[in-house]
């Protein structure tokens, strides 16, 4: 189950890209929270504080207690932090979008795989692990939404793979994808073909030479 976390925010008044300089000279983040049963409403977090908590989560979907604070009150809403913009080059953030839930209601997110365990392909005859899906999509109540799936390799032998199907989800947690899609597999190792040596030293050609004509007889 995903662990809960509790973040502030404010609304955001000025709209625009001076406006959004500004926010970000501030040291605060831009951010924007939508829901089926709200009005999107624009907003900023603090940047240190959003930093923080990314950097101790396994991925950036989280799901957060959203405190939104204006006029000395605050208003608490559930919310799934659906995408995070990044610089491309810097790499900070950019922009948050927040996505408003119910607890009574289904939601649908991408989840991160990680492996757990040495496969005994790769232990005992020295094949690859190769990991072909990242991340899972999947569907569940908020409450029940699990921060990062730990997946057991250490039985895989060389030429096993696993699924999507082969997945241990969480009760009331449901994998929104074709369960034959390989999440890791153990290929046989790599032996690279060396090249002949020679045990011969090369024969070295030689031109030909022609011999002179003959001196024509007096």
């Amino acid at each position: 189950m995903a662990t809960q976390v509790k973040l502030t925010a404010r609304p955001r008044v000025e709209s625009g890209r001076n406006a959004v300089k500004q926010v970000r000279a501030r040291g605060f983040v831009p951010a924007v929270i939508y829901g089926s049963h709200q009005t999107p409403s624009n907003l900023e977090v603090n940047r240190k504080e959003i930093e923080r908590l990314l950097s101790h989560a396994h991925g950036e979907h989280l799901l957060v207690d959203l405190s939104i604070e204006e006029d000395g009150t605050a208003v608490t809403s559930l919310a799934l932090i659906q995408e995070v913009q990044h610089h491309p080059v810097r790499g900070d953030i950019l922009h948050i979008d927040f996505h408003a839930v119910s607890r009574t209601e289904m939601i649908q997110s991408e989840v991160p795989i990680e492996s757990e365990g040495e496969p005994e392909g790769v232990k005992t005859f020295g094949g690859i692990l190769q990991q072909q899906v990242r991340n899972v999509l999947l569907e569940c109540l908020p409450q029940d939404l699990p921060e990062v799936l730990i997946v057991d390799v250490s039985g895989l032998n060389v030429g096993d793979s696993l699924h999507i199907g082969d997945l241990v989800l969480p009760a009331g947690v449901t994998a929104v994808a074709d369960p034959e899609i390989t999440v890791f597999l153990v290929s046989e190792p790599n032996v690279q073909e060396e090249a002949p040596v020679a045990t011969t030293a090369p024969e070295v050609l030689k031109e030909k030479k022609v011999d002179a004509p003959a001196a024509e007889k007096k």
